[in-house]
């Protein structure tokens, strides 16, 4: 008994695991390239799968394969889908850059599946990647599975986390804080200001994220080799879009220079950089979070965020701001991915960008970071934190520099040497300018009411 059999390719013969679904070359791929133990994404194995549906589809439409070959595919790919498919792909995310190794892992997987159903042989290279090249199919599955991800899971993730802070905005309106610039005060602000300006980053990024979708929605595939079409019916690349856009309920495109998709991996530079911006503003949000929650004695102590978790292994009672920690960390890592996919967009040499699985791999993760993160900030931070109105009112009472709105009244020296007065001596500002202004206590009340300087003006 052997737990091996003998496969064989263009290169010779060697053992493959005897109840593996590949074949040669994807079992040359695990020989050589041991360097991370980490495989291609679900999301982008996925994608592949569903690009190989189309193609056979297409093919059969164009009259490419036999009608049965083409559903015994099909049949293939769905079977695979609706069960845990990463077990077949096995081959590591560091190998060829053209991603040539996870392709054929695709197409052997999908050959032995389709010729037991099919009842004859279906080729790996002859068959299943019938008007198909590593080079075309691996960049539009980098754009399908974007698109997907995109679609599915982080748009959706990032409306319900505009949704939650407008929410959080309308219901903490009444709350005056001392605002802060440089990190120290500054005018008052109402709550609802800052937490609407976390929404409009938020909004901001969802545009921008819209407006990058019909270009990740435009796909190489037709261009084979070198992004002129060899071995491809010339009607190929139509007809797998309309099939992968049947599929997918998303509008796909032939890209309208193949050259260009294959060669160069812009469009995915740029989505990672409106991902990297969407991490900044993650950052910015998780910051203020965790300022504001800071003490409960010792910190700003505005807000208490929900208490998730002990905070510490030695200090009894302590609870850290756990969500808005886990966001920064996603964002660190979302940007150092952009960087990564910066220099392997770089790595389009002539007619193919070599680094395709790398591209893939980080711009794959950086979206499912996202997503994951926009949904806990919003459910387990934002939608449930308190404020604390006793230490709003505290420092609003103590703050001097609301002696900005009796600049019109009094002069910019003169407001200045009265802020300087309330610092030194620890009073309240209201105090200080009724001993050293000619204006009233009612004209005073009035001019530095904190809720009206939210407004503007006085």
């Amino acid at each position: 008994m052997t737990n091996t059999r003998i496969e064989k390719d263009s290169m010779g013969e060697l053992e493959v695991p005897a109840n593996a679904l590949y074949a040669a070359q994807t079992q040359r791929a695990v020989n050589n390239f041991p360097v991370s133990g980490e495989t291609m994404p679900a999301a982008f194995i996925r994608a592949l799968l569903l690009a190989k549906h189309a193609a056979a589809i297409a093919n059969t439409e164009l009259d490419q394969i036999p009608k049965k070959m083409g559903d015994a595919i099909c049949q293939a790919v769905d079977r695979l889908l609706n069960e845990d498919f990463m077990q077949h792909f096995p081959v590591d995310v560091y190998q060829t850059g053209s991603g040539t190794s996870s392709n054929m892992n695709a197409n052997e997987v999908l050959a032995t599946l389709a010729s037991d159903i099919y009842g004859e042989e279906v080729g790996a290279n002859d068959h299943i990647n019938c008007g198909q090249s590593s080079n075309d199919i691996i960049p539009s599955t980098i754009h399908i599975s974007a698109a997907l991800e995109l679609h599915n899971n982080l748009l959706p993730a990032l409306q319900t986390l505009v949704s939650t802070i407008r929410h959080k905005a309308d219901s903490v309106d009444q709350h005056v804080k001392t605002g802060r610039t440089h990190l120290m005060d500054a005018m008052p602000v109402r709550m609802s200001q800052s937490l609407n300006a976390w929404g409009d980053q938020i909004e901001q990024n969802i545009v921008r994220l819209q407006q990058l979708q019909p270009s990740v929605q435009s796909l190489a595939q037709g261009g084979t080799a070198v992004g002129t079409g060899i071995n491809a019916h010339p009607d190929f690349a139509a007809a797998f879009n309309r099939a992968l856009s049947a599929q997918t309920g998303i509008t796909f495109t032939p890209a309208k220079n193949f050259f260009t998709h294959i060669g160069s991996q812009d469009i995915a530079v740029s989505l990672s950089g409106q991902l990297k911006t969407t991490a900044v503003s993650i950052m910015k949000i998780a910051n203020d979070l965790r300022w504001m929650n800071s003490g409960p004695l010792a910190g700003l102590g505005e807000i208490e965020l929900q208490a998730l978790q002990p905070g510490s292994s030695i200090m009894p009672g302590k609870v850290n701001p756990v969500i808005p920690e886990a966001a920064t960390m996603v964002a660190a890592q979302v940007i150092g991915n952009d960087s990564t996919i910066t220099i392997a967009g770089q790595s389009g040499n002539f007619e193919l960008n070599v680094m395709l699985p790398l591209v893939a791999k980080n711009l794959l993760e950086s979206i499912e970071l996202l997503s994951n993160i926009s949904r806990l900030l919003a459910e387990k931070a934002i939608a449930t934190f308190n404020v604390r109105e006793d230490v709003l009112k505290e420092a609003l009472a103590r703050n001097p520099i609301l002696v900005t709105a009796l600049n019109p009244v009094i002069g910019y020296l003169k407001a200045a040497e009265i802020a300087k007065l309330a610092y030194k001596e620890g009073r309240p500002i209201i105090d200080v300018a009724a001993e050293h202004t000619d204006l009233s206590r009612e004209e005073l009340e009035r001019l530095l009411d904190p809720l009206k300087l939210t407004h503007g003006g006085v």
